[in-house]
């Protein structure tokens, strides 16, 4: 007969395959089935993980989406007011120089009341890693338009869609930030499936790393959905985002340091 396994022979090391980064604490995610921000979470945590740097790391949350992250990291967390996060980050880096400090935003953040503080840490090249998150939409307060919104799209504030005559363009703030000076690497990604999170993940961790060669700030998008503001469901809200949002903004590096 054979021999049962206990718990704990299961749970042996050899026996793991997979576990849990213990950069995330055991918190339920607040976060609506089928979103990105869960999946980026981890990624980021894995990467601070994978680098031993929990105890040197500093993450920056503003208001949104990602306003509770620090319920989820287990790392020294800071919150910032509604877009002020690049500011914060800027002043704790310049004091703590030797820490890794990186910023959790959203596009309602990052790029509408967050805009300044955005380019101007970006132009300065401060030593910091800027991470996008980029549904193009108000998630959390509504579903309303954002500067991302794309032409035509459906949002609270603009139920027959964009107008571009009327709201103005969409507003492409990675390749903005992309000629700026101070920008060291740029680069957009998406986690809507494995191979895409591997990619996202890689691209996150270059950008903590790249803070080690102090060459200036290291920004990550990552475009995501809002199934729950875009009213579909995970599937659907994937497809859209692929057949809407990828070729508005595609995919890939934008600025890559010339001293590889």
């Amino acid at each position: 007969m054979a021999e049962q396994l206990t718990k704990e022979d299961i749970r042996k090391e050899a026996n793991i395959v997979y576990k849990k980064t213990e950069v995330l604490t055991d918190n339920v995610l607040h976060y609506c089935p089928g979103c990105g921000h869960g999946t980026i979470h981890r990624i980021i945590a894995e990467v601070i993980e994978e680098m031993d740097i929990q105890s040197e790391t500093i993450g920056i949350a503003p208001v949104g989406c990602s306003v509770l992250a620090y319920n989820y990291f287990d790392l020294d967390m800071h919150e910032a007011a509604h877009g002020r996060a690049p500011a914060v980050a800027t002043g704790i880096k310049r004091l703590l120089p030797n820490k890794y400090v990186f910023t959790y935003q959203g596009d309602g953040d990052l790029a509408a009341i967050g805009t300044a503080e955005t380019i101007h840490a970006c132009n300065r090249g401060e030593n910091i890693t800027i991470i996008f998150v980029n549904n193009g939409i108000y998630g959390m307060t509504g579903g309303q338009m954002a500067p991302t919104t794309l032409e035509g799209m459906k949002s609270s504030t603009t139920p027959y869609g964009r107008n571009i005559k009327q709201m103005g363009n969409p507003l492409k703030m990675t390749e903005l930030v992309a000629q700026l000076p101070g920008t060291y690497f740029v680069t957009r990604q998406a986690v809507h499936t494995p191979a895409y999170v591997r990619k996202a993940k890689k691209a996150i961790k270059k950008a903590i790393q790249y803070q080690e060669r102090e060459k200036g700030l290291s920004f990550v998008e990552v475009v995501s959905n809002c199934n729950s503001g875009w009213k579909m469901t995970p599937v659907q809200a994937n497809k859209w985002m692929e057949e809407n949002m990828f070729p508005f903004y595609p995919l890939g590096d934008i600025k890559v340091p010339e001293d590889k």
